[in-house]
């Protein structure tokens, strides 16, 4: 079942790498991340690579055999290259401004929405329609760019709303869309 967990994690030479006990700390160029990982898995380090292993062939722990690995490889990545999500918004009226560390958006309702970004996160505003959420931390830098689309989730029939760059929105035909009618 896991095969990803079996492929080596490798380190980069500006890549610091500590593991005591359960708590695995990666430091890197862009920060430092800290994770507590399952007791059952074990992680070395070998070289300039990083290994992790599972007690048994049991199913739960070929699943968290993978989990692990992505997640210790996901700190890697993060600490040396980061991550960036981007958002587009589309709406007559509706833009995003960036105030101080805040992020602004006006999609439309009554008052303006303020978004405040955590530790970690700083949101990059290319356009009044183009966002961008980065950081070091995956897990951190999808659950904001989650938070920011779920203020006004893209609609079925004329699309408006906040939406992942590239994402394909399915539409819908609406009243006018209907063949027939009463007779």
């Amino acid at each position: 079942m896991s095969r990803i967990g079996r492929l080596p994690i490798p380190v980069p030479a500006t890549v610091d790498v500590s593991i005591v006990g359960r708590q695995i700390t990666v430091n890197g160029p862009k920060g430092t991340l800290t994770r507590a990982l399952h007791p059952d898995m074990k992680v070395t380090q070998v070289d300039s690579t990083l290994v992790v292993e599972r007690p048994t062939e049991a199913k739960y722990h070929k699943q968290l055999h993978g989990l692990t690995r992505t997640l210790v490889a996901n700190m890697v990545i993060g600490v040396t290259d980061g991550y960036r999500k981007q958002l587009e918004i589309t709406g007559v009226g509706y833009r995003a401004t960036k105030i101080a560390d805040k992020l602004q958006l006006n999609l439309g309702y009554s008052h303006p929405i303020e978004i405040a970004a955590p530790s970690g996160i700083v949101f990059e505003v290319e356009s009044p329609v183009r966002l961008s959420v980065v950081g070091i931390d995956k897990e951190l830098v999808g659950q904001m760019a989650a938070k920011i689309r779920a203020t006004r989730k893209p609609e079925p029939y004329k699309g408006k709303g906040v939406h992942y760059l590239g994402e394909q929105i399915r539409r819908k035909a609406g009243k006018a869309g209907k063949i027939g009618g009463k007779k």
